[in-house]
Order: structure tokens, then C-alpha cells, then sequence
């Protein structure tokens, strides 16, 4: 069965990304591409843009076109573009994958709402690697006490817009998880100025930002005489973009409800 895929954002660079892995991947193809209203792409060729064949797939500014040619949508863009296609995923049962950082509490419960009438893939990383390591974090985190303190630090390139990154808050909130406790609670999102002595059972929270790194994570259990490290660097974008497709047709054809990438990877519990 050919999947058809259709991809948000699709002139944007992971939108070009996700568009070259469709291509060379079996069992996709691309359904439909969509660009915000006024981009010079709009009515133009998809498979032309990304600089292959002609697909015969015009770029479209209207979402609703995009979720009617599409057994699932891509989506890797912003919050506000995430809400409204996750509102057209309810509407038409069309399948979703979201990998937009950046949302809001609020936003992600619209999402889960959403999942009640369509299915929908929603991660703050789509690599392997990434997954593996939220897990180990939430295992290491249940098997220490608070006399190891908890600390994140993530490193972006200079262009990237919110902070601390999705994946950072989704190590926080695993660790969270392994201790047993609401991550709001105890998180301590930076730190300036005279902020007095660290508070004992607090996730810290850092992020720096600068050159063309796609991603560094960096989950640090620090107590008296020893400190354990584990972390995860990213030096390709195509990771995302790989994780992305292979959550896409693994979600077509699955029932209503809001999966992970452990869901896509197998490795829930």
C-alpha cells in the first residue's frame, strides 16, 4: 500500500527534508505540500521545489486541500500552524504527525482533544537516539534519590526560536516521571542574578544557543564524589526528517488516539 504523504511547510528546510525522504522512501509518495498564503512557492510543482521530477503535486496555501490529498500530514512548523491542522486532522480523520516544538500546555491538550477523532503522532524529538535516551533518563532518574540533583543543558543553533527545547522539556518531564513527581513543581527553567543555594529536588534546566548545532542534549545526575552524564548530539537534520516519515506510515491506517515515537519505535512499556 502507497501511503500519500503531505508535508506542511513543505518549501521550509525541514520541510524540503521531509519531502526528499518521502522520495526515496517505498511505500510513500507525495500526497499534497502547503506554504503560507503569499509564498512565491504557491501553485508551483512540489517535486520541481525540491529539485526532483515533476510530481504533479502543486504547492496549496489552503490546509483543507492539503488534509483532503493526504493519508497523513507532516507537520513540523509552528504552534499556531500546528493548532489549526490539528483541528482540520479532528475534522477529517486524516492522520497527523507533529514534530513542532514550542507548545503550550494548553496547545498540547488541544492536540490530545484532536486525538480523540484522528490519529496523531506528537514528539519533541523524532530520532531514535533521542527516544532511547528519555528512557534511560526516566529509569536512572526512578533509581536515584534527591541527593542527586538533576540538571539539563541543551545547545541549538543560533536561529532557533524557543527555549528550553521541546526535547529538553520532554528529558525534564521523564525525569520528572522517574521521581515520581509534577514537573511544574520542581523546575527550575534559569538562573540569574543572586538566586541563593540550589533547591534540593529541583530539574535545572540551561539553554545555549549559538553557531549551526542541529541539537545537543545533556542529562547530568550530579551528587557528592560522582556525577553520572548521558547525552545525545545530533549532526544531521535528516534524523528528524527520517523519524518523522517512518512515524507517518506507521500511523496510517491506526485508529483515533495520541501516540509517541515510543509507540512508532516499539519501545513503550
Amino acid at each position: 500500500m502507497t501511503v500519500k504523504i503531505g508535508i506542511c511547510g513543505c518549501g521550509g528546510r525541514m520541510g524540503r527534508m521531509l519531502g526528499h525522504v518521502v522520495h526515496g522512501r517505498e511505500g510513500a509518495v507525495l500526497g499534497a505540500g502547503s506554504e503560507r498564503p503569499g509564498s512565491e512557492l504557491v501553485g508551483r510543482d512540489l517535486g520541481e521545489v525540491l529539485g526532483l521530477a515533476h510530481a504533479g503535486v502543486p504547492i496549496t496555501d489552503d490546509a483543507a486541500v492539503l488534509f483532503g490529498a493526504s493519508d497523513v500530514v507532516v507537520d513540523f512548523t509552528t504552534p499556531a500552524s500546528t493548532m489549526l491542522h490539528a483541528r482540520l486532522a479532528a475534522e477529517t480523520g486524516t492522520g497527523l504527525v507533529v514534530g513542532t516544538t514550542g507548545l503550550s500546555a494548553e496547545e498540547k491538550a488541544e492536540l490530545g482533544r484532536a486525538a480523540e477523532r484522528a490519529p496523531i503522532v506528537f514528539a519533541a524529538n523524532m530520532s531514535l537516539g533521542v527516544n532511547l535516551l528519555l528512557g534511560v533518563t526516566r529509569k536512572v532518574a526512578a533509581a536515584l534519590d534527591e541527593d542527586f540533583d538533576i540538571e539539563i543543558v541543551e545547545m541549538h543553533h543560533r536561529h532557533k526560536v524557543d527555549a528550553p527545547s521541546g526535547t529538553a522539556l520532554a528529558l525534564a518531564e521523564a525525569a520528572a516521571a522517574g521521581r515520581g513527581v509534577d514537573l511544574d513543581a520542581v523546575a527550575d527553567r534559569g538562573r540569574d542574578g543572586v538566586t541563593g543555594p540550589r533547591k534540593r529536588g529541583a530539574i535545572g534546566m540551561a539553554a545555549l544557543r549559538g553557531g549551526d548545532v542541529v541539537g545537543e542534549h545533556q542529562v547530568i545526575f550530579a551528587a557528592e564524589g560522582e556525577r553520572i552524564e548521558i547525552g545525545h548530539r545530533a549532526t544531521d537534520r535528516g534524523i528528524f526528517a527520517r523519524g518523522g516519515i517512518a512515524a507517518a506510515l506507521w500511523l496510517n491506517g491506526r485508529p483515533p488516539g495520541l501516540y509517541g515515537m515510543d509507540d512508532v519505535l516499539g519501545l513503550a512499556d
